[in-house]
């Protein structure tokens, strides 16, 4: 079966989060706004999206979106960005093979050593199109948006 990567953004705060939702988005490493990661679509994963689908949006990144996140806000464990000599202890060359492994789902990115499971991101430069409480489809920021999630991560990087 062939899996996809995902790009999971929490674009919603800590307030009134129901228990159950809160616990969900720390088991996905999104514990703060404007945090994103990458996990792969399977159905552990889709049912924990349902769960906090009022918090976060998620799509599927292209390569080079992966490789811009990786590059402009990825973090090696204790500060600073991935460099050659992290990229070098994970077994490979470049940040291009790292993330074509990613967005193929052959690497798990909370299972790489010595880089962090999360970005930090910006707010997206020009604001939300819609409002943070309606869901994508009816005009809003929030669940399922497929391959915008490109640009929203472009302009939150």
């Amino acid at each position: 079966m062939e899996h996809r990567c995902l790009l999971v953004i929490r674009i919603r705060g800590r307030i009134n989060v129901p228990k159950g939702v809160r616990d969900t988005l720390h088991m996905l490493r999104l514990r703060r706004k404007n945090t994103a990661t990458l996990i792969d679509d399977r159905p552990s994963y889709r049912g924990m999206l349902q769960t906090a689908k009022d918090w976060i949006t998620w799509g599927e990144p292209t390569l080079k979106t992966i490789r811009m996140l990786l590059e402009r806000r990825g973090e090696k464990v204790g500060g600073g960005p991935i460099d050659g000599e992290t990229l070098e202890a994970l077994g490979y060359g470049s940040l291009e093979e790292l993330a074509e492994d990613l967005h193929s789902c052959r690497a798990e990115f909370h299972r790489l050593k010595g880089v962090k499971p999360f970005f930090r991101l910006h707010s997206p430069s020009g604001g939300f199109k819609g409002s943070i409480k309606r869901p994508y489809r009816a005009g809003g920021e929030l669940g399922y948006r497929g391959e915008a999630i490109n640009e929203l991560a472009e302009r939150m990087s």
